[in-house]
């Protein structure tokens, strides 16, 4: 299933939304990559480009697809916020993202495949939280137990930091 086009932007747009940097997000999937290798956590992709919507991580024997999403793109229900400057122009933006997201997520469980969204300032505030959350996805895809290791090392993921 692919997603509809949108309008282009016009060229002004198209100038300013390149000169706005990313501060964090590659920041923030780094930090959760970090941490599936500490805990030996294996069987992921990065980016794999042959799913729609390219989900920063995928475990494909799980058919798990991990999004780790920035606060303000994908609009977090506790901290996103649409800035005061051009707001109709954010607010459509920001609304199109998220039906993005929601298209994205479809299309994926369509096909059989898990989504599992991270928040940015979820991963932040409480990273083991958020590896738990992947570990019980990929057992729960996987027909394992808890007790299981979820990589071939054998030492338990969900209790290492």
């Amino acid at each position: 299933m692919s997603l509809p086009a949108f309008k282009k932007p016009q060229s002004s747009r198209s100038r300013n939304m390149r000169a706005i940097k990313a501060t964090s997000n590659a920041t923030t999937e780094l930090r959760l990559r970090a941490r599936l290798m500490r805990n030996h956590i294996a069987g992921w992709r990065v980016r794999p480009s042959n799913l729609i919507g390219c989900p920063d991580f995928y475990f494909p024997n799980a058919r798990l697809a991990v999004f780790v999403d920035g606060c303000f793109w994908h609009v977090c229900p506790k901290c996103g916020h649409v800035p005061k400057t051009n707001r109709r122009y954010w607010t459509k933006k920001l609304a199109r993202n998220k039906q993005r997201d929601a298209q994205i997520r479809t299309a994926l469980r369509s096909g059989g495949i898990r989504v599992l969204r991270i928040w940015e300032c979820e991963l932040r505030k409480d990273p083991n939280s958020c590896l738990r959350r992947i570990i019980r996805a990929i057992h729960a895809r996987q027909g394992m137990s808890m007790g299981e290791p979820a990589h071939p090392r054998g030492r338990s993921a969900a209790t290492q930091s």
